[in-house]
């Protein structure tokens, strides 16, 4: 299911201005192994809200090799850091090497392992939190995620829309974890949320 039309999705890649070269190879990594990334649009967008709400603290929930958490870390300030975490050794050096080349290394700490028992296991509150583990555990997630959010800081969700399954009939389990999910955004007492329809749905939740 296309989402946007195509002449929109053109029209607002032609728009982007030149970026980091990082950034390009990164970018060239994912399409030729397929490995699912943010994109530049989504990456944009994380970098404007990190500066928006003059984040000093990120937590990634599920970090790939590295792309939205690189966006994120040059947005903060010199003394920022951002929590990357990631089960795979081999996206986590990819990772490393990327920070490193770009200049950026002092700005991330990498954590192996699963993002649900990390962020059980560092202390709080983060200014900004992303989300992107598997959609099945993001109810989970979502328990676990807002008690470490600071009051105005900004949970960043990717794939709310599951490139359309989130409209079809008969949910697979990971439409399923990502419809309850949505529910309870915007549902909680504690969130005020809106998804952008960019992409494939990003969720910007600020915490009351």
């Amino acid at each position: 299911m296309n989402l946007l039309d195509p002449e929109i999705s053109r029209y607002l890649d032609e728009l982007l201005p030149d970026r980091d070269p990082i950034l390009l190879e990164m970018e060239k990594l994912a399409q030729d192994r397929q490995f699912p990334i943010v994109g530049p649009l989504v990456g944009r967008l994380c970098y404007q809200l990190v500066k928006t709400i003059h984040a000093s603290r990120i937590f990634e929930m599920g970090s790939g090799f590295g792309y939205s958490g690189y966006w994120m870390a040059k947005a903060l300030p010199e003394n920022g850091k951002i929590i990357c975490t990631e089960s795979s050794t081999e996206n986590i050096k990819r990772a490393a090497n990327f920070f490193e080349r770009g200049g950026l290394a002092n700005k991330v700490e990498f954590r192996q392992g699963d993002a649900l028992e990390i962020i059980q296991q560092v202390d709080g509150p983060f200014d900004v939190i992303l989300n992107d583990v598997d959609k099945e555990d993001y109810p989970r997630a979502l328990e676990l995620m807002v008690p470490r959010l600071r009051k105005g800081g900004v949970l960043i969700t990717d794939n709310l829309f599951w490139h359309g399954r989130v409209v079809e009939p008969h949910p697979d389990r990971a439409t399923q974890g990502i419809l309850q999910y949505t529910k309870s955004l915007y549902s909680s007492k504690e969130l005020y949320t809106t998804i952008i329809p960019l992409r494939d749905g990003v969720g910007v939740s600020i915490k009351l």
